[in-house]
């Protein structure tokens, strides 16, 4: 399944891009979540969090990549919480001009199309507080 969210937020995608770091990892994480390990968002670099009630969740940054008009780097999950069985994670930066539209594009299994259509509000739910967050961090 896929879910896919954007924020518009102001500057210059690149100096958005560069800002995608440990301090806006935490700010994004849930309540309660722990942050283990940021390693970075470049190829190699891995994620560790720990979850309240659902554990570990590890993703590994497999690509990354800059040019004229988009930034990005995917995460894929390493170790996932139950009862999620593949993720992979787009984060897209396009430029806007003054502004810079980020694009949440996630892809997940549990191995079970039933799961996978209850397990959708919960992932929609735990990520659309994004949307604001975005807006609120690089306003700052």
């Amino acid at each position: 399944m896929n879910i896919t969210l954007k924020s518009k937020v102001i500057g210059d995608f690149t100096e958005v891009y560069n800002r995608f770091d440990r301090n806006l990892f935490t700010y994004l994480l849930p309540p309660g979540a722990q942050l283990i390990e940021f390693g970075g968002s470049k190829k190699g670099d891995i994620v560790h969090l720990k979850l309240p009630l659902a554990g570990e969740w590890i993703s590994e940054i497999t690509e990354n990549g800059i040019s004229a008009d988009v930034c990005y780097f995917i995460d894929e999950g390493r170790k996932l919480p139950f009862p999620l069985k593949k993720w992979k994670h787009k984060h897209i930066l396009y430029n806007a001009g003054k502004s810079t539209i980020i694009e949440d594009n996630m892809t997940f299994s549990t191995g079970n199309v039933i799961t996978d259509l209850l397990f959708y509000p919960v992932l929609l739910f735990s990520f659309l507080p994004r949307l604001w967050q975005y807006k609120s961090y690089f306003k700052a």
